[in-house]
């Protein structure tokens, strides 16, 4: 090899092993990225809080007035929830349902009963509360707070909020578990009790309820639990109920539970409008939201949560309408659901913005009663939420 092409040779070398090392300093680079993305986004989960709330009401016979409260207020309670958000992030919220001091419930266990674990599932949460019925009994505060501390998954490490409240009429050291040890261990799993008695509010002191809460750091109310709820009509309601039938068009039931969540989903709607076409306006402003999350059944959300594969799923399991539809058509047809439903929850979200300046204007004219449980329980959770960080959407 003469003396030039040696040269050649060498440069082509060096200039080849120069190609090698900006692959290898990009192929770092692009591993670097991901592996700082992926932090970021492990740190983002981490920081996500949550909202996680066990509401024990008393089911004896005197408090038919408070499961009523709770039946019609459900969703105007859970709106102000979504409202929240911390460090620009919005919440996950779980809410779990006990009933107390019920005569027909199994003695041995308090009179207690869990009816809804800590969940995401509203219209589960809704059709579970619909299903309350009052009878009799002993009512064991202590008892259903040290039930509920021990049987639902908190988070001991401070970073949800996670509060319990209580509502009954009868004193608050009842049964054979001492109510302070119960609101202790409560605290030490970082949970605020929240007592609500229904009734006078001196008599609530005198009979341990103000004790109860003070004991964890949280609030004590009273209310008037036969004072029926307030809903107050508006002209953006006829529109708003029109588009939550066409939101329910958007779900795409599929698998085991598919019909039987739609028919649910339904359920509740109906429930919700046997207070007031108002109430379901508040159920539709709910559907509308995050919050309102069905990715078990429905097709929609779980694509939209990356939890199936169209192709995967077996033609037997869908709709009757999409079960002759090929791969290409059956994501087609989800994409065109997916973009009504986000249409759809845009214009209730801005008729909704207007529906709430009415309703502000004529409560105020009205003077509408507020010592009721939804006001009782929104205003500590405001409060609770704030001092962890929440803020609220005005």
């Amino acid at each position: 090899m003469n003396t030039k092409t040696e040269k050649r040779f060498h440069a082509f070398i060096l200039f080849m092993f120069g190609i090698l090392m900006l692959n290898v300093l990009e192929s770092c680079a692009q591993s670097t990225d991901n592996q700082n993305t992926t932090t970021v986004v492990n740190q983002e989960k981490s920081k996500k809080k949550t909202i996680k709330i066990a509401l024990l009401l008393d089911t004896s016979n005197s408090m038919d007035g408070l499961i009523e409260q709770a039946k019609s207020q459900l969703w105007t309670i859970v709106n102000e929830l979504a409202k929240a958000t911390c460090d620009g992030s919005k919440p996950d919220i779980k809410i779990a349902l006990y009933e107390y001091g019920n005569s027909g419930l199994n003695p041995e266990t308090g009179y207690i009963r869990q009816v809804t674990e800590l969940t995401a599932d509203l219209d589960k949460l809704s059709q579970d509360l619909f299903s309350l019925k009052t009878n009799g009994g002993d009512e064991f505060c202590g008892h259903v707070i040290h039930t509920a501390t021990n049987q639902l998954q908190w988070n001991i490490d401070g970073n949800d909020l996670q509060a319990v409240f209580i509502a009954g009429n009868e004193p608050f050291n009842q049964g054979t578990i001492n109510y302070s040890n119960a609101c202790v261990a409560a605290k030490n799993k970082k949970i605020i009790v929240n007592t609500i008695f229904c009734g006078n509010f001196n008599e609530g002191i005198s009979s341990g309820w103000k004790n109860g809460a003070d004991l964890t750091g949280g609030a004590y109310m009273s209310i008037e639990q036969n004072t029926k709820t307030v809903f107050i009509e508006t002209p953006y309601d006829d529109k708003i109920s029109a588009l939550n039938d066409s939101l329910n068009d958007t779900y795409i039931g599929f698998g085991i539970k598919g019909k039987e969540k739609k028919m649910l989903q339904s359920q509740q709607d109906k429930n919700a409008e046997s207070y007031s076409k108002a109430n379901k306006v508040n159920r539709a402003v709910t559907k509308s939201s995050y919050l309102y999350k069905n990715e078990s059944w429905d097709l929609v959300d779980a694509q939209s949560a990356g939890n199936v594969k169209v192709e995967e799923i077996k033609e037997e399991e869908l709709p009757q309408e999409m079960q002759k539809m090929d791969t290409k058509e059956r994501k087609q047809y989800i994409d065109i659901k997916s973009q009504k439903r986000e249409k759809i929850n845009k214009q209730i979200a801005e008729l909704n913005q207007l529906r709430n300046q009415y309703i502000a204007k004529q409560s105020q004219a009205a003077n509408t009663p507020n010592a009721t449980l939804d006001n009782a329980m929104i205003e500590a959770v405001r409060k609770q939420a704030i001092a962890q960080n929440f803020v609220f959407e005005k």
